[in-house]
């Protein structure tokens, strides 16, 4: 896989994520009722990244459905988990969605990152220790 050479701390954000996360943004803005929170955010997120394809993203890059494991510089804490659309979320399986704090705060973001980040209780600084599964490296180019 050729790794595209970016800027060191700029995140990266295939055109297959990016194209979905928009679409999902704008569907959920159409639904009656309240905006769910944290949308202006992730779109703020997704205009400062560099978009890459699917076939040059590093393997190391934290992707939509990648499962990573994260410590939280601030207390030592380890924790592994899958970052996912919203409707697929569940805390109990380690499902975290890309509207939660913690799911914007790790997207695009390659092993070794190191991301300070406003969490509901507080700033913490968090660095991606590890990317177990990432979809595109295992060639599910369509998860």
């Amino acid at each position: 896989m050729k790794n595209e050479v970016l800027p060191k701390g700029k995140i990266q954000v295939t055109s297959y994520d990016m194209n979905r996360l928009f679409a999902m943004t704008e569907q959920l803005r159409k639904r009656s009722g309240p905006e769910p929170v944290g949308l202006d955010h992730l779109e703020e997120e997704l205009a400062r990244c560099a978009e890459v394809s699917q076939e040059t993203v590093p393997a190391d890059v934290v992707t939509m459905n990648s499962r990573v494991t994260l410590k939280d510089l601030t207390s030592g804490k380890e924790i592994t988990c899958t970052l996912v659309f919203p409707d697929d979320a569940d805390s109990t399986q380690g499902r975290v969605s890309i509207l939660a704090p913690l799911g914007m705060a790790i997207l695009g973001y390659r092993v070794g990152d190191k991301i300070s980040w406003q969490m509901p209780s507080g700033v913490h600084e968090l660095q991606i220790e590890a990317v177990h599964y990432q979809p595109e490296a295992a060639g599910d180019f369509q998860l």
